[in-house]
């Protein structure tokens, strides 16, 4: 089936990460997000400034946010929202995954320095219908 729609393309790319099937539902029937710290799931718009920032970047990218992680890097607090652009002819590649492993087109919002944050590709685990981000 061809995803029509940036919500039909994100339930496809959820599917394909093996999330935990009400996760996938709350997002199908009432445009839930899940953000993840390490497999765990909580609902993104239990947190008032990371639902905040979602929304912003969904309004000045036109893009669609279906997951988010949070890790403690290094280099700072970070989030990575993983997004459907406005563009179809990209959508063939914003996910590529090999085993349990997935390769994710995101922005990554470094909290602790904004200069920092930028789009580009993460890897994620699944697990326990959860994911992690591992590089």
């Amino acid at each position: 089936m061809k995803a029509t729609s940036k919500k039909e393309k994100a339930i496809e790319l959820l599917k394909e990460m093996d999330i935990f099937k009400p996760y996938i539902q709350g997002f199908r029937e009432s445009d839930k997000v899940c953000f993840f710290e390490n497999y765990g799931d909580f609902w993104i718009d239990q947190e008032p400034e990371l639902y905040a920032k979602m929304k912003e970047l969904e309004k000045k990218y036109s893009c669609l946010v279906y997951a988010v992680t949070h890790e403690f890097t290094p280099f700072g607090e970070c989030y990575s929202f993983l997004i459907v652009t406005n563009y179809p002819e990209e959508w063939d590649d914003l996910v590529i995954s090999e085993g349990g492993r997935h390769t994710a087109f995101a922005y990554v919002w470094n909290k602790d320095d904004d200069w920092s944050s930028e789009f580009g590709s993460v890897m994620v685990q699944s697990f326990g219908g959860g994911i992690k981000r591992i590089a």
